[in-house]
C-alpha cells in the first residue's frame, strides 16, 4: 500500500550541493526527443541538421525565459510580494504559451536569416514540439501542480481507473484532485501520433498546414481542459489561457483555409518545400 501522505520527492539526486529536479529531468527528456525526431524529418526534407541545432542553441533559452516571465506577469499578485521567488524556475511555473511565443519569434528571425521557409520549419518540428509538451506535463505531475478541482479517491480508482502512483500523487495535502496534467499529456501525445501518421500521405498537407493544424489541436485541447484547472488566472468569465487558446484556434483554422485556397503553396513533400 502507499503512504498517501508522502508525495514523490520534487529532487532526484543531489551532486554535491547541486539538487537536479524531476521537473528539468523531464523537460530535458522530451526536448532531446524532439530534437531527435526533428532531425530525422528534417533530412527527409532537406533540412541540414546544423539548422535545427543552431535554431535550438537560440530558442531553448529564450524560451524558457518568455515561459517564466509570461508565468509571473499573470501570477505578479504573488511575485510582488515574493521577489526572491521569480527566478525559481526548477520549483514549477513556467507557461507553455510563452515558451511557444518565445521560440516562434526567435523561429522567424532565424529563418530569415538563414532564408529558409518558417512554415516549412514549423511543419517539420511542429509533431515533436506537442509530443514535448505531453511528456513536460508529467513535471507537472511530480511538482504536484496544474491540477484540477478537488474530487474523491472513488473517482480516480473506478471511474478514471489510474495507476496507483497517479492516485498517490493526486493527493495533496489530504485531498484527491483532477489530474488535469494528465488529460493534457494524453491529449499532447494523441495529436504527435496523429500528425505523424498523416504527414507523409501525398496530398494531404501544403506548406504550412502541419503547424495549423498542431495548433488548433493543441489549442482545442487547452481550452476545455484549462478550465478545469484551479490555478489559473481569471479574465472576465474565463481564464488567460482561455483565452488565447479561442484566438489561436480561429486564426489558425481562418489561416488554414485561406492558405489553402488563395495561395499558391507547395505541397508538403514537395521536393525543396524548405527553401523559401
Amino acid at each position: 500500500m502507499f503512504d498517501t501522505t508522502i508525495a514523490i520527492n520534487k529532487i532526484a539526486f543531489s551532486i554535491g550541493p547541486i539538487m537536479v529536479h524531476w521537473y528539468g529531468i523531464i523537460i530535458a527528456i522530451g526536448v532531446l526527443l524532439a530534437v531527435m525526431l526533428s532531425i530525422k524529418e528534417g533530412n527527409k526534407r532537406g533540412l541540414d541538421e546544423e539548422n535545427i541545432y543552431d535554431f535550438l542553441l537560440w530558442a531553448l533559452p529564450i524560451s524558457i525565459v518568455c515561459a517564466r516571465i509570461y508565468y509571473v506577469v499573470f501570477q505578479w499578485p504573488y511575485y510582488s510580494l515574493h521577489p526572491e521567488m521569480i527566478y525559481r524556475i526548477w520549483d514549477g511555473g513556467i507557461a507553455i504559451y510563452g515558451g511557444l511565443i518565445g521560440a516562434a519569434i526567435v523561429l522567424i528571425i532565424f529563418c530569415y536569416k538563414r532564408n529558409l521557409s518558417a512554415w516549412e520549419f514549423l511543419d517539420i518540428i511542429a509533431p515533436t514540439v506537442i509530443m514535448a509538451q505531453g511528456i513536460g506535463r508529467w513535471g507537472n505531475f511530480i511538482n504536484q501542480e496544474a491540477h484540477g478541482s478537488a474530487t474523491t479517491l472513488n473517482f480516480l480508482q473506478n471511474t478514471l481507473h489510474l495507476p496507483q502512483f497517479i492516485i498517490h500523487q493526486m493527493n495533496i495535502n489530504g485531498v484527491y484532485y483532477q489530474p488535469t496534467f494528465l488529460y493534457e499529456s494524453v491529449w499532447d501525445l494523441l495529436g504527435f501520433v496523429l500528425l505523424i501518421s498523416l504527414r507523409h500521405r501525398k496530398s494531404l498537407f501544403k506548406r504550412g498546414e502541419i503547424f495549423l493544424t498542431y495548433v488548433m489541436w493543441y489549442s482545442c485541447g487547452r481550452f476545455f481542459i484549462e478550465g478545469m484547472r484551479t490555478d489559473s488566472l481569471m479574465l472576465g468569465p474565463l481564464r488567460v489561457s482561455q483565452w488565447l487558446s479561442f484566438i489561436l484556434f480561429f486564426g489558425a483554422l481562418i489561416l488554414f483555409i485561406i492558405r489553402r485556397y488563395h495561395n499558391n503553396e507547395p505541397w508538403y513533400l514537395d521536393k525543396n518545400a524548405i527553401n523559401k
